[in-house]
C-alpha cells in the first residue's frame, strides 16, 4: 500500500482514506457471501428429513431466514460506508491534487511553458488527474479489496477442503499471468496517451485560429492536420482497445475453466465419500461468486496500469523546478541594474553581455528591431526567466535595490511591479473583478478612483450593469482600447514602485491612443519605468533611451543625443518619419509609375 500512496503521491489523508476505502470494499464483498452461506444452511436444514436425519426445526430456519434479512441490512450499511469512503474522498483529494497542480504551474518559470504546449499543460490538470481519481475511486478499492477478500476467501475454503479449494483457483494464475502481458505493452499505452495530445493541440490551433481557417477555405475536410490526428488517435484507440480487450477476454475464459475443475473434482470426491453434497454444493455456489470479484481485478488490472501513463506525466511535472527566493525581500530603492547580462533560449543567444541601469522614478525606453531583445530583457527583470547563457555558461547578473533578483521570491519580487501589455488579458467576469485583480483586497472606491484615472469610469458606468456587468471571455464584449484602459486600471490599483510597458497603445486608433495616453500618465507618475516600443516619437521624452540591436546594448541616452549621434536610433527614427507619409493612393500612384 506505501508502494501507491508514493505512485499515485498521494497527501497523508488521502492515503489514510484510500485504505479506508479498500477496508469498506473487502467488508463489502464478504457481505456478498453472507446471503450464500445462509442459503447453505437453509438448504441443508431443507434436505436433512429428505436424507434420514431429523425434522425440520422451524425455529432454526426462522433463525436463518432472520439472519438473511439482518444480513441484507449489514449490506446496504457497509455499501453505503464503501461509497463514502471511496468516492468523497478520490474526489475531494482529486480536488487537492488539481489546486497543486496549478500552483505548481504558477511558480514555474515562462521557460517551461516554452517546452510545453498549452493543451499538454491543459491534459496534465483535467485528464491526467481525472485518470487519477477515477483509479482512486473506482479502480484501487476494487482492484486491492477484491484481492484481498479473494486471499481471505481462498484461504477459508483451503482450511474447509484444500483439495476443492485448490480445484477452484487452480486457474488463476494463468489468467492473471495473461494480464500482466498487457503491462509490457504499455508503450501502445504512452502512443495512444501521445494522439490524444495531439488531438488536442490541433482542436485548440483549428479554434484560435477559427477566422484564419474560415477566410481561407481551410474548414472541415480541408483542415488536414485536425483530420490527420483524429485518424491517428482513432487507430491507436482500436489498438489498445483490442490488444488489452483480447487478454482480458481469454483470462476470463480461462477463469471460467476453474468452475469445470470444482465441478469435476466435487463430484470424483463425492462419490468415492471424501465430501459431503452440501459442502459440495457450498463449493459450487461459492465458485459462481468468487469469480465475480476476480473478473473485476482481471478487467481494472490494465486500466490501472494504462494509468501509470498518468501518474509518470505527473510525476514529470511535480518535478520541475520552481523559482525560488527570500518571501519577506524588502528592497531599499526602486534603480534597476544589468550587469553583463546574457540569455538563450534553446542554447541560442538572445542576448550578449547587456549592462544597463535604470534609475529609480524615471523613464527607461528599451527601442530597437524587432527580435532585439527588447521584451527578453524585461521579461528577464521581472523574473518571468532566471540569466543564462548558452550552454549553461555565466549570464550575469540583475539588480534591483541592489540585491539579486534571483534570491527574491517571484511573487514578492512581482509585488513592486505593475504590468501592462499590449495583448490584454481579461476574464469572464465583471469590470470590478477584472480591476480588482491588481489588489483583491481594494474596497470599491479604490476601484472606482483607479478607474476614473484610467479614463475607463465613463463607458464602464455606460454598460446594462455597471462595474457588475460580465464582459465575455478575455474582455469580448470590450473595444481594443476599452480592454486596454481597463489592465491600466488595474495596474493603477495595485499601485506599484515599478511599471512595465510592452507597447501599450501599439494597436490602437488615434482617439483610443490619446485617452490611453493620458491614463498612461497617470500610471507613471513618480514611479520607475520600463517602456517597450516601437513608435520611437512616443518614447521621445523618455529620460533615457536604450537601444538594442541583435542582442547587444549599442546606444543609449536621450532622444536629442542620440539623433544627434546618427546611429541606429536616428535612421530608425528618420524611416518611421518618412512612413508617416506613406499612403494608399501615393502607394497605387507609384505602382503606376512604375
Amino acid at each position: 500500500m506505501f508502494g501507491i500512496k508514493k505512485l499515485l503521491r498521494l497527501s497523508d489523508e488521502g492515503y489514510k482514506g484510500l485504505k479506508g476505502g479498500v477496508l469498506a470494499a473487502v467488508l463489502s464483498n464478504l457481505c456478498m457471501f453472507l446471503p450464500f452461506g445462509i442459503a447453505v444452511q437453509v438448504v441443508a436444514l431443507l434436505l436433512r428429513p429428505l436424507t434420514g436425519g431429523e425434522a425440520l426445526d422451524a425455529g432454526q430456519l426462522w433463525l436463518w431466514l432472520g439472519a438473511g434479512a439482518a444480513a441484507a441490512v449489514l449490506y446496504f450499511f457497509v455499501f453505503t460506508n464503501e461509497y463514502r469512503k471511496t468516492y468523497t474522498v478520490a474526489y475531494n483529494e482529486s480536488e487537492k491534487v488539481r489546486i497543486e497542480v496549478a500552483e505548481k504551474l504558477r511558480r514555474l518559470p515562462l521557460s517551461f511553458f516554452n517546452r510545453r504546449d498549452l493543451s499538454e499543460l491543459t491534459t496534465n490538470i483535467m485528464g491526467d488527474c481525472a485518470s487519477i481519481e477515477q483509479t482512486m475511486s473506482h479502480v484501487l478499492p476494487n482492484l486491492l479489496g477484491g484481492s484481498i477478500t479473494v486471499t481471505l476467501v481462498c484461504a477459508l475454503l483451503a482450511f474447509y477442503d484444500w483439495r476443492m479449494a485448490l480445484a477452484l483457483f487452480a486457474a488463476l494464475p494463468v489468467a492473471f499471468g495473461l494480464i500482466f502481458v498487457t503491462k509490457k505493452l504499455m508503450s501502445i499505452g504512452d502512443r495512444h496517451v501521445q494522439a490524444k495530445l495531439n488531438v488536442a493541440e490541433q482542436m485548440q490551433e483549428y479554434l484560435e485560429g477559427i477566422k484564419v481557417v474560415k477566410a481561407f477555405g481551410l474548414a472541415g475536410e480541408k483542415s488536414a492536420a485536425l483530420k490527420g490526428a483524429l485518424r491517428a488517435m482513432l487507430k491507436e484507440a482500436i489498438t489498445f482497445e483490442a490488444i488489452a480487450g483480447t487478454f482480458v477476454t481469454l483470462a476470463m475464459m480461462v477463469l471460467q475453466v476453474g468452475i469445470g475443475l470444482v465441478t469435476l473434482v466435487g463430484v470424483t470426491l463425492l462419490t468415492g465419500g471424501s465430501i459431503s453434497p452440501i459442502a459440495l454444493l457450498m463449493f459450487l455456489i461459492v465458485s459462481v461468486k468468487i469469480y465475480s470479484p476476480i473478473i473485476v481485478i482481471l478487467t481494472l488490472l490494465p486500466e490501472f496500469f494504462y494509468t501509470l501513463v498518468s501518474t509518470r506525466r505527473m510525476q514529470a511535472l511535480r518535478e520541475e523546478a520552481p523559482m525560488a527566493g527570500d518571501e519577506g525581500a524588502e528592497l531599499a530603492d526602486c534603480t534597476v541594474v544589468l550587469k553583463n547580462v546574457s540569455f538563450a533560449y534553446n542554447d541560442t543567444d538572445v542576448l550578449q553581455n547587456v549592462s544597463l541601469t535604470i534609475p529609480q522614478n524615471s523613464v527607461t525606453a528599451l527601442v530597437g528591431p524587432s527580435g532585439s531583445g527588447k521584451t527578453t530583457v524585461s521579461r528577464l527583470i521581472a523574473r518571468f526567466w532566471d540569466v543564462r547563457g548558452a550552454g549553461g555558461g555565466d549570464a550575469g547578473e540583475i539588480l534591483i535595490g541592489g540585491r539579486n533578483i534571483r534570491e527574491i521570491d517571484p511573487e514578492r519580487l512581482m509585488s513592486y511591479m505593475s504590468f501592462v501589455f499590449q495583448d490584454v488579458v481579461l476574464f469572464n467576469d465583471t469590470v470590478m473583478n477584472n480591476i480588482r485583480i491588481g489588489r483583491k483586497d481594494a474596497p470599491d472606491e479604490d476601484v472606482y478612483a483607479a478607474a476614473r484615472l484610467a479614463r475607463c469610469d465613463e463607458f464602464v458606468r455606460e454598460m446594462p450593469g455597471g462595474y457588475e456587468t460580465v464582459i465575455g471571455e478575455n474582455g469580448s464584449t470590450l473595444s481594443g482600447g476599452e480592454r486596454q484602459r481597463i489592465s491600466i486600471a488595474r495596474a493603477l490599483l495595485k499601485d506599484a514602485p515599478i511599471v512595465l510597458l510592452d507597447e501599450a497603445t501599439a494597436s490602437l486608433d488615434p482617439e483610443n491612443e490619446t485617452q490611453i495616453q493620458a491614463a498612461i500618465s497617470e500610471l507613471v507618475r513618480g514611479r520607475t519605468v520600463i517602456v517597450i516600443a516601437h513608435r520611437l516619437r512616443t518614447v521621445a521624452g523618455a529620460d533615457k533611451i536604450a537601444v538594442l540591436d541583435g542582442g547587444r546594448l549599442v546606444e543609449e541616452g536621450t532622444c536629442e543625443a542620440l539623433l544627434a549621434a546618427g546611429g541606429l536610433f536616428a535612421r530608425l527614427y528618420k524611416i518611421q518619419q518618412e512612413s508617416l507619409g506613406w499612403s494608399i493612393g501615393g502607394a497605387r500612384a507609384r505602382q503606376g509609375a512604375t
